[in-house]
């Protein structure tokens, strides 16, 4: 069983899907008015059965019986014969259930008419739906940036949680279709918390306000030191200047994104290579296509480092191509030939399938060249 705890602990795997926090509390608070209704009631039951057992020696079931139908007012009538001080009893009886129900009814109209029993039961279900999640990533921040972004997430099926303090951000989520969102401060650890970011592969914020990507992003990292996690998480974010993404990236932005500098990149490759609009909608904004291209890290220790590329022979073995390497310094060598050598901190652009680049991944992991690559 030891064995067991200590691998769900090395895989992350959780015992219930549990959201990180309840929101119990909150609900038996809503339902605390009507503890007084409870209370009458059973109040009004023990004395109906007792009057009739006291009053028309009624055996204990049927007393309990007959106070049932006549302080609902089904109108079922008497099971036996009653006396005429048990029918005044039974009048008072029906007068006073009578008063018990409609002070009830008052009661739940008003918890009702103020919605938060319906929200908190609602936030309950989503929270729940939430921590069945993993890898996903939270996104802060509704808007257009948003509403585009969550559209590409769902095409790819890439599970995604939208925070936003916007009071009609339900109305927004049925309207553009967000499956899991939470109603709070991106910034905050409560926001943090209800979007189990304990489980999340990455943030990604989109204020248009540099200040409030600044809030997420200092959050993130502290709530990251403060839970211990073996991983960092990946932050995105976007900004307007140059200087803005500088600051942003000292500040833990793994990466910045700023839409005026991407928009004229596209329109410039595409003016210049008018086919590249098609390729770009087929290989990079499509998940079930025969291409895809990705940027994998080689590590300190991996076999590749100080190989040339015929050496590793990627091209023949798994069946990606290497269209670039960068450097530690972030310098890029376009389509480097075949005696460019990997050193420490190269990352390679690859080109293939998405299995066959899986599959380069694991081989850049490992210490030792795999003996199934020493014959290619």
């Amino acid at each position: 069983m030891k064995t067991i705890d200590k691998i769900k602990k090395i895989l992350h795997w959780r015992k219930s899907t549990k959201p990180d926090i309840d929101l119990n509390t909150e609900f038996y608070q809503q339902l605390a008015p009507f503890r007084l209704p409870m209370i009458l009631t059973v109040v009004m039951m023990t004395i109906g059965t007792l009057g009739y057992v006291i009053i028309d020696d009624f055996p204990l079931m049927d007393a309990i019986y007959q106070t049932g139908i006549t302080f609902t007012t089904v109108g079922f009538g008497e099971i036996q014969p009653i006396s005429d001080a048990g029918r005044i009893f039974t009048v008072t009886l029906i007068i006073l259930g009578f008063g018990v129900f409609s002070f009830s009814v008052g009661i739940l109209v008003e918890v009702l008419n103020k919605g938060e029993l319906i929200s908190i039961i609602k936030e309950r279900s989503m929270l729940y739906n939430i921590a069945r999640l993993k890898n996903h990533y939270v996104i802060c921040n509704h808007n257009d940036y948003t509403i585009q972004l969550t559209q590409q997430f769902r095409q790819n099926h890439i599970p995604f949680v939208v925070v936003d303090a916007n009071p009609n951000l339900e109305e927004e989520a049925k309207k553009h279709n967000y499956p899991y969102f939470v109603q709070e401060e991106p910034h905050t650890e409560l926001a943090l918390i209800k979007s189990h970011l304990s489980s999340a592969k990455g943030v990604i914020t989109l204020s248009n306000n540099i200040a409030d990507n600044i809030a997420v992003i200092a959050s993130v990292r502290l709530y990251e030191k403060e839970i211990k996690r073996r991983r960092p998480y990946f932050v995105m974010t976007n900004a307007a200047t140059l200087s803005d993404i500088e600051k942003l990236k000292k500040l833990g932005a793994d990466s910045v994104v700023s839409p005026t500098k991407l928009m004229a990149q596209r329109l410039s490759a595409v003016s210049q290579r008018p086919e590249m609009e098609n390729i770009l909608e087929e290989f990079l904004y499509k998940k079930d296509t025969p291409l895809d291209i990705e940027e994998v890290n080689v590590p300190s220790y991996s076999w590749m480092i100080f190989k040339k590329l015929k050496e590793i022979n990627l091209p023949e073995y798994v069946k990606v191509n290497v269209v670039g390497i960068r450097d530690e310094k972030d310098k890029f060598i376009p389509m480097p030939d075949a005696e460019q050598l990997i050193l420490q901190g190269s990352k390679l652009l690859l080109i293939g399938s998405g299995d066959s680049i899986r599959q380069a991944k694991k081989i850049a992991r490992k210490k030792e060249k795999p003996r199934e690559m020493q014959y290619v």
